[in-house]
């Protein structure tokens, strides 16, 4: 995933966030917090996690997908970027 490599950083900072999140949550339940604020916390952690999985996959989609020398009226290019486009409108 030689990819990820390149956006190393960025995700790792994604997934510290993730983690802070999370035990935010276990926090909460532990205190024995109201049933909304657990679960406003956990729905914020799924979008921080389809947050960092749309990442993922948009990555991956300009690294194997999209040819980075095509133009921007190549059919595979503009395939890829619907594609990028529709992960992000389901995901983030």
């Amino acid at each position: 995933m030689s990819h990820v490599a390149r956006e190393k950083q960025k995700l790792l900072n994604r997934l510290k966030r993730l983690r802070g999140q999370l035990e935010a949550i276990e926090r909460a339940v532990g205190a024995d917090a109201e049933c909304a604020r657990v679960l406003q916390q956990a729905t914020a952690c799924r979008g921080a996690l389809d947050g960092f999985i749309a990442e993922v996959i948009e990555d991956h989609i300009r690294e194997h997908m999209i040819d980075p020398t095509a133009g921007s009226e190549d059919p595979r290019t503009q395939a890829g970027e619907e594609l990028v486009a529709i992960v992000h409108a389901y995901l983030t």
